[in-house]
C-alpha cells in the first residue's frame, strides 16, 4: 500500500534516518510542514527524498532509528535561526485511516534575553522545551511555581522561528537489536549508544503511538540478569481521546522498563508542595505515575 505524495515545505538531508520498516517500503508525505507517514512501524521515512521511494529494510533485525547524538532541527527565521537538539520523537498513528504524524521533541533550555548586551538570563527564569509537529510548536514553560495557564502554549511554526525548519538526522551506519540480557549488558558495558522504542495503543480510540528516545540511563544487575531503562524527558501521548488539535495530547514524562511488555511513566503535572500538612504552593513536577502494556524494543547504534 502506497500513500500519495504531498508537497513539502520542510527541508532535509539524504542521509536522514528512516523509521522502522516491516514487510515493505512505503512512500512518505509531508503534512502541514512536518512529517507524516502512512503507518508507523510499516513506514521508512525520508524527508529529503520525498519524491522518491524510500529504501526498504531487509529484515525486522535491521530497524532504523535516529542517531540522537547528531540529530538537530534547524530553524530558518532571520531573527533567530535557532538549532535545537532532537531529544526524542513520538509517532501517533490513526489505525482507522492509516495516517501517522511525527512529533520531534527539542532539548530543554532556559528563558533568555536572546542576543542581549548583558543579563542574558531572565531573573524570573523558567525551563523552556519545544515539541514540533502538525505545522505547530508546543512549548512547555515551567516556572518555579504554577502560575496561571502559561505552562503550555501552541503556535503555528511560522509564528515561532520560521515555517520551514531543516531536519538534520543522519542515519546510524549499524543498528543492532538487543533482544537478550547478554546483548543489553554487553552494549551497555561497551559504551555503545542505545535507543529505545516503546509502542502501545488504545483500541477504543483507534490510536497507536511509538515513543523513541536515547537511553540516557541503563541499569544492569549481573546477579539478577536484569536491565532497567530510565530515560527522559519524552513526549508522552494521551491516547484515551481524540484531541481537536492532536499535538495537545502530548505531555512531558520519563519512562522506565525492564521487560519487553510493559513500561511505567512518570508524567509532569501540577503537584502540591506540602509543609506541616499544609499546601504552601503548587509546582509542575514529575509526579503522575502511569503503567501501560506496551511493546519495548532496545537498539544499539553499533555492533555488539
Amino acid at each position: 500500500m502506497t500513500s500519495r505524495m504531498k508537497q513539502s515545505n520542510i527541508q532535509g538531508r539524504n542521509d536522514e534516518a528512516p523509521l522502522p520498516s516491516e514487510e515493505r517500503s512505503r512512500r512518505t508525505f509531508i503534512k502541514n510542514g512536518l512529517l507524516a507517514a502512512s503507518g508507523v512501524l510499516g513506514a521508512s521515512v525520508s524527508i529529503a527524498a520525498v519524491n522518491e521511494p524510500t529504501t526498504p529494510v531487509q529484515s525486522r533485525d535491521q530497524l532504523r532509528c535516529i542517531d540522537y547524538g547528531r540529530s538537530f532541527l534547524c530553524n530558518t527565521a532571520e531573527f533567530n535561526s535557532v538549532r535545537m537538539w532532537i531529544e526524542s520523537r513520538t509517532i501517533i498513528t490513526d489505525t482507522r485511516s492509516g495516517e501517522s504524524t511525527v512529533y520531534y521533541q527539542g532539548a530543554s533550555c532556559k528563558s533568555e534575553n536572546t542576543f542581549g548586551e548583558r543579563d542574558l538570563f531572565y531573573k524570573d527564569n523558567y525551563d523552556f522545551l519545544p515539541i514540533f509537529g502538525e505545522g505547530k510548536v508546543l512549548v512547555f514553560r515551567r516556572h518555579s511555581n504554577k502560575r496561571g495557564d502559561g505552562y503550555r502554549s501552541v503556535k503555528k511554526m511560522e509564528e515561532m522561528w520560521g515555517a520551514n525548519p531543516v531536519l538534520r538526522m543522519p542515519a546510524p551506519k549499524v543498528v543492532t537489536v538487543l533482544d537478550s540480557f547478554e546483548k543489553i549488558r554487553d552494549a551497555t558495558a561497551a559504551g555503545i549508544p542505545i535507543v529505545t522504542q516503546t509502542e502501545f495503543q488504545n483500541n477504543e480510540t483507534g490510536l497507536r503511538a511509538v515513543i523513541e528516545a536515547p537511553c540516557k540511563t541503563m541499569n544492569i544487575s549481573h546477579p539478577k540478569k536484569m536491565y532497567q531503562v530510565d530515560t527522559g524527558p519524552i513526549a508522552f501521548p494521551d491516547l484515551s481521546k481524540r484531541y481537536d488539535v492532536q499535538i495537545n495530547c502530548l505531555n512531558l514524562a520519563y519512562i522506565a522498563f525492564n521487560v519487553d511488555h510493559f513500561a511505567d511513566f512518570v508524567i509532569e503535572a501540577p503537584t502540591p508542595v506540602i509543609e506541616d500538612k499544609k499546601e504552601v504552593s503548587t509546582v509542575y513536577h514529575y509526579s503522575k505515575i502511569e503503567s501501560l502494556q506496551v511493546k519495548n524494543r532496545i537498539l544499539a547504534l553499533g555492533k555488539v
